[in-house]
C-alpha cells in the first residue's frame, strides 16, 4: 500500500505537512478535529498537494525534507521527481 506526503492549507494561512496511507480518511480526520494537535487549533481549508511513496519510510524521509524548506519552496517540492 502506498504512502502519501501531503500539504494542507489551514485557516490561519499556515501550511501543515504530514504522511498517511489513506489521504481521504486522514483529511477527514483533520477536518473533524481528530487529526493532529496543530490542525485541531488551526483547521485545514484544503489539500494543496500530495505525492505518493512506496512505503512509510520513504514518505517520512520526504516529510523531513519538505519541512526543512521555506514556505515559498514547499509547493515546488511536489513538482520535483527527485524527492
Amino acid at each position: 500500500m502506498p504512502w502519501f506526503l501531503y500539504l494542507l492549507e489551514c485557516r490561519n494561512g499556515a501550511y501543515y505537512a504530514g504522511i498517511t496511507n489513506n489521504l481521504e480518511s486522514r483529511f477527514a480526520a483533520h477536518l473533524s478535529g481528530k487529526g493532529a494537535r496543530y490542525t485541531r487549533a488551526n483547521p485545514p481549508i484544503r489539500i494543496l498537494a500530495s505525492k505518493g511513496y512506496p512505503d512509510r519510510s520513504s514518505a517520512s524521509s520526504a516529510e523531513v525534507q519538505l519541512k526543512k524548506r521555506k514556505r515559498e519552496q514547499k509547493l515546488s517540492f511536489f513538482e520535483s521527481d527527485t524527492n
